[in-house]
């Protein structure tokens, strides 16, 4: 009789020969019959028992391996349009594998959700694990709708929210889940289009009232997929964390680190303080303090927080609420760095000329205690001789030394010359009671921009750190733009009167001076939007690719790691980098540095077009009851089916429709942005003023649709005949350069 094989024996055969894996496969292999079988199957049971060994049907699999077939869910498309799987039923403790569809020619469409037989395989030296080949699709994951719930006498419909969806979906009697008419629901789709030619569905949740002010935010979060609720074990997990002590961390406490933020944060991620150089090698310069809470300390690799954290990617803001990437045990307690209360922090000490220019860094992690929570505001009003009782205590040791610093930042950063777009931020104002009472535009100060350049200042710090002791890490990848869009925003320019020179190296400066030259006209801020939608977006990469808009050549975030991810990747860089702890960069988070820059960058995405609907429904709701008001405004985009027009009292964009400009045909050219009448000859282009009046606002979908009163301080000229055919093109008109304001 053969000998009875080894636990690790067995293991090992199942990992050699995955697809010979019953017990009567493994015996033959190892010449084992009659009695025999019944040891080899004792040692299959506690192999099973252990967690090695996974029973499925009359074979025996390694949980933690995928067999060369297997059942997978499609789990794309990814940033770049590729797809990929997951195992459908994963019952390993090693991270779920990535699985990259090689596509076949032959092979149907696949979609999220979808349930399919896969053929995988194995592969090294990429960001997944596996490739994976379609066989055969099982079935079509089902596809889900947020819209308006209408009853009909069997069933209804749903109307959707969302603008870009026109289709309505039909609801059989039996699939209503009790929704009651005008009732917001989320709803899946069951089968396909029916005789009326509409997707029918089955309300899966009821969301409630559309017009109640919560519906807001709550629509965006159901429509783009949000998590808004911790799993039970996050939430255990961050209320059961406690404060680090000092122990081997750098004292801090008596270091005066304030944080400065808007007068309605609850979470403070940063602190900052600075003071004169005392080297006599450097005259003039400055120390500067920046420290940011240790997050690291809180949230390490594999746990249920990480896990969490990774998904969500970074936290979402609403005006009326924020969908965090932590629980707010970390992310409004222990992680903020609150006034005179113990924090952990890593912190960089910074030296700089008096030029600005950095000359020395070192980071530390250590424990502080700020001796201030100041805002915006109060901080620029110090500054300018209005002292309220919490700035004057640090108005002279503090908040001075920081704007003598910040002087000399603004050195450097005019010899570096970032894209200097300022744009005004919009705010809305909500009543306790979450209605809109009004929309502002915030100013900008000198104390954002102090914040902002000292938090520039740190991100390189970590960079450049992180870089010279070769330690893996995420930039933040700012790629320069491409040449259409510029051509394009070249062509703008030329329409407004400006002029963006050709052949030669695109440079932020020559951006700038296109920028500088617009300043102080009417047209200053179409210039700075088409200077925004000509840029690429930028993202997470393992790989340096330099950051265009700052125009610097290495930049990583490391200043929020309270709602970005990237940032607590870059903390627990630096923990490994420099020997603090065994909480800083797992093999796994390394291995899979690619896939998590991939997935914060379309985290951040999707936070980015759900916080737009949001504001764009809140202003729907907001100017609702104007039905029929006038505005002023100027047209912001032009289309084929029509122009978009931003109102200047709201920053609100609004559609006219082409329909609605009159009965002659209206030729689009999309190179000049230009629509131009056959009877009227009038155009319609980008930067031009206008009047319109408002004929319809949708507050569930964000829409607003506009009429056109008058275009450049003159009436609309109305065809109300056809353009019959034949006739010479209309004469175009020229844009006027605007005059600078005085």
């Amino acid at each position: 009789m053969s000998q009875i094989p080894t636990k690790p024996q067995i293991l090992q055969w199942i990992t050699d020969n995955p697809a010979l894996t019953s017990k009567r496969d493994i015996a033959k292999a190892f010449g084992i019959k009659g009695a025999a079988r019944v040891d080899l199957k004792r040692i299959l049971r506690e192999l099973e028992a252990e967690g090695h060994l996974t029973k499925r049907k009359r074979s025996h699999e390694d949980p933690n391996r995928l067999p060369p077939v297997a059942v997978c869910k499609v789990i794309g498309p990814d940033s770049d349009g590729d797809l990929f799987f997951a195992p459908h039923d994963w019952q390993g403790d090693a991270p779920e594998p990535r699985i990259l569809h090689i596509p076949a020619k032959d092979d149907p469409a696949l979609a999220k959700g979808d349930r399919a037989l896969v053929r995988v395989t194995q592969v090294k030296g990429e960001d997944y694990s596996h490739e994976g080949r379609l066989i055969r699709r099982l079935s079509t994951g089902p596809q889900r709708i947020v819209g308006v719930f209408r009853a009909g006498s069997e069933g209804g419909r749903i109307l959707p929210v969302d603008k870009g969806v026109m289709d309505e979906w039909v609801v059989p009697a039996g699939a209503t889940e009790g929704a009651r008419d005008g009732e917001l629901v989320e709803a899946e789709q069951t089968g396909h289009k029916g005789r009326m030619g509409l997707p029918r569905a089955r309300i899966v949740t009821r969301l409630g009232d559309p017009g109640a002010a919560k519906a807001v935010s709550l629509i965006a979060i159901y429509q783009h997929g949000l998590r808004d609720d911790f799993p039970p074990e996050t939430i255990e997990q961050a209320e059961n964390a406690t404060p680090p002590t000092l122990g081997d961390r750098t004292d801090l406490r008596d270091l005066p680190l304030i944080t400065i933020d808007p007068s309605d944060a609850r979470d403070h991620d940063d602190a900052c303080y600075a003071q004169a150089d005392d080297d006599p090698a450097n005259p003039g310069g400055h120390v500067i303090w920046v420290a940011i809470a240790d997050v690291a300390a809180y949230v390490t690799p594999g746990s249920a927080l990480d896990r969490e954290a990774r998904e969500r990617g970074n936290s979402t803001y609403f005006p009326d609420r924020v969908v965090p990437m932590l629980p707010d045990a970390l992310s409004g307690d222990l992680c903020s760095l609150h006034e005179g209360v113990e924090r952990a922090c890593i912190a960089v000490r910074i030296a700089v000329n008096a030029e600005g220019t950095k000359i020395g860094q070192t980071f530390l992690r250590g424990l502080m205690k700020s001796p201030a929570s100041l805002h915006y505001e109060e901080v620029q009003s110090a500054i300018d001789g209005d002292i309220n009782d919490r700035t004057a205590p640090h108005l002279e040791g503090v908040l001075r030394p920081l704007y003598a610093a910040y002087d000399a930042l603004k050195i450097a950063r005019a010899k570096r010359q970032p894209l200097d777009l300022d744009l005004p931020e919009r705010k809305i104002i909500l009543s306790d009671e979450g209605e809109v009472t009004s929309v502002a535009f915030r100013d900008r100060l000198d104390a954002h921009r102090l914040i902002e350049e000292f938090m520039i200042l740190a991100n390189v710090a970590a960079s450049e750190e992180l870089e010279r002791l070769r330690t893996p890490l995420l930039y933040r990848t700012h790629e320069e733009p491409d040449p259409d869009k510029i051509e394009s925003l070249r062509e703008t320019a030329k329409a407004s009167g400006f002029s963006l020179p050709k052949g030669q190296v695109l440079r932020t400066a020559t951006l700038n001076h296109l920028l500088h030259e617009a300043a102080g006209t009417e047209l200053s801020e179409l210039i700075s939007m088409s200077t925004l939608r000509a840029m690429t977006q930028a993202y997470y990469s393992p790989v340096n690719l330099g950051h265009f808009g700052l125009a610097l050549r290495s930049y990583a975030h490391f200043t929020s790691p309270i709602r970005r991810y990237a940032d607590l990747i870059v903390h627990r860089a630096l923990v490994t980098a420099h020997g603090w702890g065994d909480d800083g960069l797992s093999p796994q988070d390394i291995e899979h540095l690619e896939a998590t820059a991939k997935q914060i960058s379309e985290a951040e995405r999707r936070s980015m077009v759900a916080e737009r609907d949001t504001n764009d429904r809140y202003l729907a709701a907001f100017l609702s009851d104007r039905i029929g008001a006038e505005f002023a405004g100027r047209i912001s985009g032009v289309q084929a089916f029509g122009v978009f027009v931003r109102l200047d009292e709201t920053g609100a964009d609004g559609l006219i429709p082409v329909r609605s400009l009159g009965a002659e045909y209206f030729r689009y050219d999309r190179d000049e942005q230009v629509l131009t009448g056959s009877e009227t000859g009038t155009q319609i282009g980008l930067g031009q003023r206008v009047t319109v009046r408002l004929a319809e606002a949708v507050p569930v979908t964000g829409g607003l649709i506009l009429e056109l009163l008058s275009l450049e301080g003159e009436p609309r000229r109305v065809s109300r005949r056809p353009a019959p055919g034949g006739r010479g093109a209309p004469k175009k008109r020229k844009f006027r350069k605007a005059p600078r304001k005085r």
